[in-house]
């Protein structure tokens, strides 16, 4: 009986380290090319760029298994992950930009070992980066960059960040 108690214990222990150094990986986009031809529309839809774009952010992730996908509250970025939400059979959670932070703390402290998506805006997603620990990715992210996709893999106290793009070219490459 003490050698099984004396297993038992060793096991839970175990699993208490492994689930320690579980990586978490988070996925940061901004939300695709919106519609601009009232420029008084707040929160405009999803251009047809846009919509492609969406599906080919659903095409990229989509051999990833996503536990959860985050979008502020605008048509704009939940269209982005609609098609993505669907394929995997999740429902998007809105954040508020303006407790970005807090989001990032409370991911890093509770998702470990989860797969994240986050979609925000031209003037947030590098500072949502920031907010895992990994440096800046790109110098300056401008209203015209819509085909950057950085990935935050952040592992213990360790957050590194890999830039990629998907869809259509927006615009010439650096």
């Amino acid at each position: 009986m003490k050698n099984f108690i004396l297993i038992f214990l060793m096991v839970l222990f175990g699993q208490q380290t492994v689930n320690a150094q579980k990586t978490l990986k988070v996925w940061v986009v901004r939300h695709a090319e919106k519609l601009t031809d009232d420029p008084k529309d707040k929160d405009p839809d999803l251009s047809p760029e846009g919509k492609a774009r969406a599906e080919a952010l659903k095409e990229y992730l989509g051999g990833q298994k996503i536990d959860s996908i985050f979008s502020t509250n605008y048509k704009r970025t939940k269209l982005t992950g609609y098609p993505l939400a669907d394929k995997v059979g999740i429902s998007i959670k809105t954040y508020n930009p303006a407790q970005q932070n807090a989001l990032a703390k409370q991911l890093m402290e509770n998702a470990k070992g989860k797969k994240i998506l986050i979609i925000g805006h031209s003037n947030t997603v590098q500072e949502i980066v920031e907010a895992f620990g990994a440096k800046k990715p790109v110098k300056d992210l401008t209203d015209d960059d819509y085909d950057y996709i950085f990935t935050v893999t952040i592992k213990g106290d360790k957050a590194e960040v890999k830039v990629d793009r998907f869809g259509a070219a927006h615009h010439s490459k650096e």
